[in-house]
C-alpha cells in the first residue's frame, strides 16, 4: 500500500537549460538577477498610461524597446504582452544554446501562464470604437488580446509544431505553465518545451478593478517602498508587467547535447482552496495539499527543503496566510525572500519570474532578500531574507504561487 503523500511513479527532473527575463528590474536576466540582489526598493514609479486614475503607479519598463527586441514590423502587430513573451524566450533560448533551424519542431511544445492577455490591445480598441466607429476598429484586435496568442506567437516565431496553450489560473498562472510543461516532457510528448509566463496589463480599466478591490498599495508618495510583504507595514500589492521563458528539456536531451543545467523542476501540485473568489482559505488548507502534492511528485520531504521562493505579495492576508502555511509545512529551517519586493506582482507572469530567480539560487547560492522588509511582522514566524542577499548552498526550493478562485499551483526545484 502507498504511504499518504508518496509519489505513484519515479520523481522526473526536468532540465531547466535556458532562462529569460523581461522585468521591472530589468531586461534580460543579468540585470533583473542584479536587482533582485541589490533589493534597493520596489522597481515602481508612476505609470504613464495611469495618468488620472487613483492607483498611478505600478512596475512597468520603461526600457523596453518592442522594435529592438522584436522587430519594427512584428512589434505593430502584437499586443505588449506578447512582445515581452517573445523577448524573453529569445534570450532563454540563446541561453539554453538552442538553434531552432535545426530541431523538429513537431516536438518542441510552448505553454505560457497569462491571468488577463491583450488587455491593453482591448482597451485601447474599445476608446476608438467609442470616439471613432466601428469602422476604425484594428483588424488586428482579436489575434492581438486573445490570451492564447502569446503561446501561438512564439510557436510562428520557432516553427514549434508541438502542443501549444496558455494557462489562466490567475496569479498562479506562469507556475502552472512550467507544471504542465514538465508533464508534457514526462509523458513523451515534447523533448523541449518553453515555458513561463506574460503579463501587460498596466491599464487604467484593470487597474482601477484591483483599487476598488482594496488589493492595491495606497503609498502613491513612496512607490519603491510600496510593495513590503511580511512587513508588518504592507498595505498591498504593487502591480507590474513582465514575462519570464524557461527552456525545459527531457534530461537524456539535455545530457546528449551536453547542455548547461542550470536547475530541474522536480516537483509540481495543485489545488484549489473551493472558499473565495477574491481572498485565500485564512489557514492555507488548499495551498497545503498543493505544496505537499509538489513534494511527494519529487519525492523529497518536507525536512529536504532549503528555500522558498514564496508568493509573499505584500498584501495583508495573502502574506499571514502564507507564513501559516510555511511553518505548519517546512517548519521554520528554509530561508524564505518574495522577490516581488523589488518586481512587484506581475499576476499571470509572477509565477515564472519567480521559477527563474529560484533556478539561480539553486545555480549560485545565493538568496535574494526581500526589498521593504523593514519591521517584520512577528506573526509571520520565518527565516525571511532581509537587507542583504545570504549566500548558502540550496538543494532543494519550492516555489509558491497563489491566485485569485482560490488557485494554488507549487513547483519543487532541485539543483541540476
Amino acid at each position: 500500500m502507498r504511504t499518504p503523500n508518496a509519489p505513484i511513479h519515479a520523481p522526473f527532473h526536468a532540465a531547466v537549460t535556458g532562462l529569460g527575463m523581461v522585468t521591472a528590474g530589468g531586461v534580460g536576466t543579468a540585470p533583473t538577477w542584479a536587482s533582485l540582489l541589490a533589493a534597493e526598493g520596489t522597481a515602481a514609479g508612476p505609470v504613464p498610461a495611469l495618468a488620472g486614475v487613483p492607483a498611478d503607479f505600478g512596475c512597468w519598463i520603461p526600457g523596453f524597446d518592442p522594435a529592438e527586441a522584436v522587430g519594427r514590423r512584428k512589434a505593430w502587430r502584437l499586443d505588449r504582452s506578447s512582445q515581452l513573451a517573445l523577448a524573453a524566450a529569445a534570450e532563454a533560448l540563446a541561453d539554453a544554446g538552442l538553434d531552432p533551424g535545426t530541431w523538429d519542431g513537431a516536438r518542441v511544445g510552448v505553454v505560457l501562464g497569462s491571468g488577463i492577455g491583450g488587455a491593453a490591445t482591448w482597451e485601447k480598441q474599445h476608446q476608438i470604437l467609442r470616439e471613432r466607429g466601428a469602422e476604425k476598429v484594428s483588424a488586428l484586435l482579436i489575434p492581438m488580446l486573445a490570451v492564447n496568442m502569446s503561446a501561438g506567437y512564439l510557436a510562428m516565431e520557432y516553427g514549434a509544431r508541438g502542443p501549444n496553450f496558455v494557462t489562466a489560473t490567475a496569479c498562479a498562472s506562469g507556475t502552472t505553465a512550467i507544471g504542465v510543461a514538465r508533464e508534457m516532457l514526462r509523458n513523451g510528448s515534447c523533448d523541449v518545451v518553453l515555458t513561463g509566463g506574460t503579463e501587460a496589463c498596466l491599464i487604467p480599466s484593470i487597474i482601477s478593478g484591483f483599487h476598488q478591490m482594496g488589493a492595491l498599495s495606497r503609498r502613491r508618495d513612496e512607490p519603491m517602498a510600496a510593495s513590503r510583504p511580511f512587513d508588518a507595514g504592507r498595505d498591498g500589492f504593487v502591480p507590474a508587467e513582465g514575462a519570464a521563458v524557461l527552456v525545459l528539456e527531457r534530461p537524456e536531451g539535455a545530457r546528449a547535447r551536453g547542455a548547461r543545467v542550470r536547475a530541474r523542476i522536480s516537483g509540481y501540485g495543485a489545488s484549489a482552496d473551493a472558499h473565495n473568489a477574491t481572498a485565500p482559505d485564512p489557514e492555507g488548507t488548499g495551498a497545503e495539499l498543493a505544496l505537499r502534492a509538489a513534494l511527494a511528485d519529487a519525492g523529497a520531504l518536507p525536512s529536504d527543503v532549503d528555500h522558498v521562493n514564496a508568493h509573499g505579495t505584500s498584501t495583508p492576508l495573502n502574506d499571514a496566510m502564507e507564513g501559516r502555511l510555511i511553518r505548519r509545512v517546512l517548519g521554520e529551517r528554509p530561508a524564505v525572500t518574495s522577490v516581488k519586493g523589488v518586481t512587484g506582482h506581475a499576476l499571470g507572469a509572477a509565477g515564472a519570474i519567480e521559477a527563474a530567480a529560484t533556478a539561480l539560487t539553486l545555480e549560485r547560492g545565493v538568496v535574494p532578500p526581500t526589498a521593504n522588509l523593514d519591521s517584520p511582522d512577528p506573526s509571520i514566524g520565518l527565516d525571511v531574507v532581509a537587507k542583504a542577499s545570504r549566500r548558502t548552498r540550496v538543494e532543494v526550493a519550492v516555489s509558491n504561487s497563489f491566485g485569485f478562485g482560490g488557485q494554488n499551483a507549487v513547483l519543487v526545484l532541485t539543483r541540476g
